[in-house]
């Protein structure tokens, strides 16, 4: 059973930089993995996803040119850099990998992932 471990979340002020890793148990290069936030009462929301094997990235639009995912073959890692971090950032930040046949519709919808790991809480404050 594939297990995903994130981690680096913590309390920042507004302005500031966040790097949040996502170990994985297996080897997942040709896969879709993803970065997904939640808030108090909101639902879950797709922040950036990325396909390793053609280093193909999708980004929401809230967090595009401030946010930066990528992935390490060798640690079998995802990573998320959040710089210029806002209080509308804060939440549950979840790292998911997605093991279906074919493409996805979505590379950002939440439902397309069937693999996730317990969340990393981040906090942006003024």
């Amino acid at each position: 059973q594939l297990q995903l471990v994130e981690s680096g979340g913590g309390s920042v002020q507004a302005g500031g930089s966040l790097r949040l890793a996502c170990v994985t148990s297996e080897y997942v290069r040709y896969v879709y993995l993803g970065w997904f936030r939640q808030a108090p009462g909101q639902e879950r929301e797709g922040v950036a996803s990325i396909y390793p094997g053609s280093n193909s990235r999708y980004y929401a639009d809230s967090v595009k040119g401030r946010f930066t995912i990528s992935h390490d073959d060798a640690k079998n890692t995802l990573y998320l850099q959040m710089d210029s971090l806002k209080p509308e950032d804060t939440g549950t930040y979840f790292c998911a990998v997605r093991r279906r046949i074919g493409y996805p519709e979505r590379p950002l919808d939440s439902h397309e992932y069937n693999y996730w790991g317990q969340g990393t809480q981040v906090t942006v404050s003024l």
